[in-house]
């Protein structure tokens, strides 16, 4: 008797997770270069450095002009590794957070919001270490191929600073505060929202809406979260002078950047972030809903 249910609580997760890890990979293949252009944003300090871009589209023609196509799609070895069981964990564990929290007496609207933030909270810890080398890699301005390769740069950081919150999980708690609150939005506003607008019998106009829902979740995700991603940025990536660590933990590193850049300089990569985390976040959610229906029926 109790073989069946087990049957179809493993059959169930492997759906989450199979559909998740397609919505990840999807996602990372169509956004990464929007990725790249807002880590250099982030990590820039001023308008006066010589290497600092003036605008998105200088951004994108100095980097093709200095380091060719290939320069959009520096550090995508680790998200790519990363992604797929990141984005796995992201739906897994928001379903599972969600099932839990039914047995506690919460409105729907509370359940989604929740549950997104316990999500975002794990997914962090997964891929904190991989964050760390993207961040590294895509700070790296030289040609694609005299940059270190994705594992000779995580041994460099292994040997020089460990495996600790300095070396391969720095930066840790701005992560956990960027996915936290990216999901805790990302998850309440889409499943809210979509259950206030009735569902469309057209296929096509169906889509859209949930397109459309998807695209605002993300939008105002990352408008909400994007402090916490400079902080990440700033501790992840080259500090100012080297040898000499200036950004150490997430609070400390969004006041230093508030008082000497100003309150703009915590929004630094807001638009490359929404183009890629607005319709990338339609897109995830869309994949992940199909990919999961389909194997449902399959």
């Amino acid at each position: 008797m109790s073989a069946k249910p087990e049957v179809g609580l493993v059959r169930e997760a492997s759906r989450q997770i199979v559909a998740g890890g397609s919505a990840g990979l999807v996602e990372i293949c169509l956004m990464h270069p929007l990725d790249v252009v807002k880590t250099r944003f982030q990590i820039q300090r001023c308008a006066t450095d010589p290497n600092s871009y003036k605008s998105l589209g200088d951004s994108f023609r100095m980097i093709f002009q200095v380091e060719g196509l290939f320069g959009f799609y520096k550090g995508i070895l680790p998200p790519i590794l990363a992604e797929t069981p990141k984005r796995a964990v992201k739906f897994f564990t928001f379903e599972q957070y969600k099932k839990l929290l039914g047995y506690v007496s919460l409105s729907p609207a509370l359940t989604f919001t929740i549950a997104g933030l316990g999500s975002g909270l794990t997914e962090a810890i997964i891929v904190n270490p991989f964050e760390v080398v993207k961040v590294g890699l895509q700070a790296n301005r030289n040609t694609f191929a005299e940059q270190p390769s994705t594992i000779g740069y995580a041994r460099q950081i292994i040997k020089k600073e460990g495996w600790g919150l300095q070396g391969l999980n720095k930066g840790l708690t701005a992560t956990l505060g960027r996915h936290g609150v990216f999901n805790m939005v990302y998850f309440g506003f889409y499943y809210n929202v979509k259950n206030m607008i009735p569902v469309n019998k057209d296929p096509t106009l169906e889509f859209l809406r949930k397109f459309g829902i998807g695209l605002l979740s993300g939008t105002i995700a990352s408008v909400i979260n994007i402090p916490f991603d400079v902080a990440k940025s700033r501790i992840q990536g080259p500090q100012p002078v080297p040898g000499e660590i200036k950004y150490r933990t997430c609070f400390k590193t969004m006041a230093t950047v508030y008082q000497e850049e100003g309150i703009l300089a915590l929004y630094k990569g807001l638009l490359p972030k929404i183009m890629r985390l607005g319709p990338g976040g339609a897109v995830m959610l869309l994949v992940y809903e199909y990919t999961y229906s389909w194997l449902q029926e399959n």
